[in-house]
């Protein structure tokens, strides 16, 4: 059996990130390789990762940024493994066995679909960069147990196995071009196909730490793309388990969007400060999503 590990990069360094792997697999002897493409990152990260084409099986530059679901879809072109193990490139190894647990997992299980989970610090950081951390504690870093009662809504991407013939079979939605939601409609598509995802202890901790402005610009980013998933998706099917598009949906049948389209545009200004400010509870900022949601639709 041969393992890939296949990481999109953009804009970050992945130095680190590689060293450890690639101490992991020298250490325990495993058969694995790691494919790098680059999403047409800037000259400056270009620059810094560049050293890594000889400590990679395959280090692949695009030119022009193909986005989320598109690039993990084109790792199939080069890899002939059994299985690809996808990272994003702000991860950080924190398991000296991260990927030998994986291994052992597939050796035993022969599954089709593994997720490990996902770490952040403990330590609540300054309130500049408040936002994320709290959305990640609270929505993102859940345990296996938890996991385990809704695994294809706790499913994520940014630490997960695929059989490579299910990948084949089940693709990434290429439609979907801008940040959000792509994990989730992935895992529903898995779901319609009758593909299992198993959930192990097995995290990788996020090494990005994002500021709560540019959370706040991918959570906008997030709500026009669901937009564009509810214009598609004419039957509902696909984002009937996503929270915000439920939401939409109940109020829309109720009607009385136009009623929460006056309150969001009244409060809009003041509810961006108090989530700019990073104390803010998670409930402001799903306020903040449906009323942008609501906005992006009325313009479709």
């Amino acid at each position: 059996m041969k393992l890939s590990i296949c990481i999109p990069v953009f804009n970050f360094d992945v130095n680190e990130l590689i060293d450890d792997l690639q101490n992991q697999i020298d250490s325990e002897n495993l058969d694995v390789e790691i494919i790098l493409i680059d999403d047409a990152s800037s000259h400056e990260f270009v620059n810094i990762n560049k050293n890594l084409e000889t400590k990679v099986s395959q280090f692949i530059f695009l030119e022009k940024n193909i986005g989320r679901s598109k690039i993990r879809n084109l790792f199939l072109k080069y890899t002939n493994s059994e299985y690809l193990l996808f990272l994003d490139c702000d991860g950080k190894v924190i398991n000296e066995n991260f990927i030998k647990t994986y291994f052992d997992f597939i050796s035993k299980q022969n599954p089709d679909v593994i997720f490990g989970g996902r770490k952040v610090s403990e330590s609540e950081p300054d309130s500049a960069f408040g936002l994320r951390w709290k959305f990640a504690t609270e929505r993102e870093n859940l345990p296996v147990s938890q996991r385990l009662k809704a695994p294809y809504l706790d499913f994520q991407t940014n630490n997960f196995v695929v059989k490579k013939s299910v990948l084949e079979d089940v693709p990434f939605d290429e439609k979907i071009m801008q940040y959000g939601y792509e994990d989730l409609v992935f895992s529903k598509d898995l779901q319609d196909h009758q593909v299992k995802i198993d959930h192990i202890d097995n995290p990788i901790f996020n090494n990005d730490v994002e500021s709560n402005a540019i959370f706040l610009s991918k959570a906008d980013q997030s709500a026009k793309s669901l937009a564009q998933l509810i214009n598609n998706d004419k039957n509902f099917e696909r984002v009937s388990q996503i929270r915000l598009a439920k939401a939409y949906l109940l109020m829309k049948k109720t009607g009385i969007i136009f009623i929460y389209k006056l309150i969001y545009k009244i409060l809009k200004s003041q509810i961006e400060k108090k989530l700019l400010t990073g104390k803010a509870s998670l409930k402001v900022l799903d306020f903040y999503k449906l009323g942008q949601l609501i906005g992006y639709m009325n313009k479709n």
